[in-house]
């Protein structure tokens, strides 16, 4: 007997599969556009989830006044009925002024349900702030989000940030810093997200770098590649160290603007011979290359070390780890460049650390410096699973 047997419904015995077979689920591709759409898109929600829900009028109309009446928490309450049948509307909490309770008739509850003109003014909406804080928080953190709110806003910011730096790793230096002058808010929600990032590290290159270079002797000269926010010169200037920092925007501070992979505004040469030499005109005692070698052409950024550096200067450089087919090769790479490799710290799970020392080199002709460039898969760049 079939296991359904109802008079007039039939099972076909063997069901006919679905011709064609499963169908793959075809994966995104980004266009050029997805950072501008990403990040509308991400405001159009911060917004909408900062608002709260739509506020409702208190007082009861004409028509309704045997129905629900609302109070400023936004307690509804029918008239004469038992405190059991209260509905409470959520609402964020910043949004209820701090002296009004439910059901009490202060002056503050009456001017809020009273006049008919009477409009909340935007600090009576935010609720009263015990104190100013030091960090003034973004707008938005000011609209009263909820700790959902804030953690999905927070996974949003996260997925712009992986958004950029995996462009960031697969351009061109130059198409790099033409994004960034095309949206300034690109650099600042890249280290927005960086920032974010670092604190589930369980170590920060930057931070070794400050502790190591605090031992050298001052008035040191450092370059700082990549410098991000400036970490490494907002903590060594204090102690008598002269940093100067290159990224792709100023921050009109600490930062000066240029691309790392090209020509850098500081003095030195190159040979201009066969006959190996160090370069004139440097004034650098060492540089810094701390999770900053990104674009396609990042070998570029050596060879500004190597021209920048007095000879037997100091080139000191942090990776993270899974980026490398082969450490021997990167090294090898590097050395053709101008250096020879000093020390290496593979102790780290997540980052690699070199010390290279700059040594003399003849000239570099355009053929062969095509074929060390065509040698720059040595570091693959860093792609994020889609979710």
């Amino acid at each position: 007997m079939a296991l359904f047997d109802i008079p007039g419904w039939t099972v076909p015995t063997n069901p006919t599969p679905a011709q064609g077979g499963p169908r793959k689920r075809k994966r995104n591709q980004h266009s050029p556009d997805d950072l501008q759409s990403a990040r509308v898109n991400l405001d159009k929600l911060v917004r909408m989830l900062g608002d709260g829900p739509p506020d409702i009028d208190s007082r009861p109309s004409k028509k309704n006044k045997s129905r629900a009446k609302v109070n400023v928490q936004g307690v509804a309450s029918s008239q004469g009925s038992p405190e059991s049948r209260k509905v409470e509307v959520p609402t964020p909490k910043a949004s209820i002024p701090k002296d009004v309770a439910v059901g009490s008739k202060t002056k503050t509850n009456k001017r809020h349900r009273g006049s008919k003109n009477s409009k909340s003014t935007s600090a009576e909406k935010s609720g009263p702030s015990d104190s100013p804080s030091k960090h003034p928080l973004p707008v938005q953190e000011k609209s009263g989000l909820t700790p959902l709110q804030k953690h999905m806003k927070q996974n949003l910011g996260g997925a712009r940030f992986r958004l950029i730096n995996e462009r960031l790793y697969k351009s061109d230096s130059a198409e790099a810093v033409e994004m960034m002058k095309k949206d300034p808010k690109v650099f600042q929600e890249y280290h927005d997200g960086f920032r974010h990032q670092v604190q589930s590290w369980p170590s920060n290159p930057v931070s070794h770098y400050i502790d190591e270079l605090s031992k050298y002797p001052p008035k040191t000269v450092i370059v700082d590649l990549g410098c991000g926010e400036a970490a490494l010169a907002q903590a060594l200037h204090p102690k008598n160290f002269n940093v100067l920092s290159f990224d792709l925007l100023s921050d009109e501070t600490f930062v000066v603007e240029a691309d790392i992979c090209s020509r850098l505004p500081l003095p030195g040469s190159e040979p201009s011979s066969v006959e190996r030499t160090e370069g004139e005109g440097q004034i650098v005692d060492i540089v810094v290359c701390a999770l900053s070698l990104m674009s396609t052409n990042w070998l570029g950024c050596i060879r500004e070390a190597w021209r920048i550096l007095r000879p037997g200067g100091e080139l000191k450089i942090a990776e993270v780890a899974s980026r490398f087919t082969a450490v021997e090769d990167f090294a090898a790479l590097v050395r053709d460049v101008g250096f020879k490799l000093k020390k290496k710290d593979d102790r780290n799970t997540h980052f690699t650390l070199f010390q290279f020392k700059k040594v003399a080199r003849a000239t570099i002709p355009e053929q062969e410096w095509s074929g060390l460039l065509s040698r720059g898969g040595v570091l693959k760049p860093c792609e994020y699973k889609r979710r």
